[in-house]
């Protein structure tokens, strides 16, 4: 590890470019079109989905507590 520690471990990561729908490893895209970071390249490509699940889960938790 080098003297950033954070930095060199965020390059270590896998994130999901939301502009090209690319999987990426490291800081490579700007913020703004990366989700993550992510442990593996897997869970990366997988990114949208599991976003999607999740809104999906929160919009019904959301009608249940409305009524």
């Amino acid at each position: 590890m080098g003297l950033f520690k954070d930095i060199d471990e965020a390059n270590s990561k896998w994130y999901f470019n939301t502009a090209t729908g690319e999987v990426e490893q490291g800081l490579v895209s700007d913020w703004t079109h990366r989700m993550g970071p992510y442990n593996t390249e897997a869970e990366a490509k997988d990114a949208l989905e599991q976003a999607k699940k999740r809104n999906e889960e929160w919009n019904e938790a959301d009608e249940k507590w409305n009524g």
